[in-house]
């Protein structure tokens, strides 16, 4: 299905993968009344290349935002999945929750996540603006750099 929010992707030249399975026990999304829950995604590549290392010891903040930008295009894949392939679905992008997988004394995480945020509003415009939190961690799953989890409200 093609709808404006597939065309503004070509048009950005973004390719959306098929959504990556569950590594545990837990379901990639769920949906309660008009929210669309995702489950953290994190930075991986269509090509399963992980993007790895700690910010503000192996990686730098620009590397990190790259990242934090293929997490959010893993999880534009997760909620193209959960509707059905209607990107046109999304009403707004109600809050993002990034990780950092981050030094003690590293504090640029709020720059590092602004490489998922800014995906999301230049995706769905207006409607991809939305509340967040950007947390740094001492690790993250198989060591990428960053994971970021969603809420999206949904026609």
């Amino acid at each position: 299905m093609t709808g404006t929010i597939d065309a503004k992707l070509a048009s950005l030249g973004i390719t959306i993968p098929t959504p990556v399975a569950p590594a545990a026990n837990y379901v990639p999304t769920v949906v309660s009344g008009n929210l669309l829950f995702v489950s953290g995604q994190i930075s991986v590549t269509a090509d399963g290349t992980r993007l790895t290392g700690k910010l503000g010891e192996t990686v730098d903040a620009e590397a990190g935002r790259v990242a934090a930008r293929q997490c959010g295009i893993n999880l534009i894949a997760q909620v193209k999945a959960a509707l059905g392939g209607d990107l046109d679905r999304v009403k707004r992008v109600v809050k993002l929750t990034g990780f950092v997988n981050s030094t003690p004394d590293f504090t640029d995480q709020p720059k590092v996540v602004n490489g998922c945020s800014d995906l999301f509003v230049e995706v769905f415009g207006e409607a991809g603006r939305h509340a967040r939190s950007a947390v740094g961690v001492a690790q993250l799953p198989f060591g990428v750099s960053v994971e970021v989890e969603a809420i999206i409200e949904i026609a």
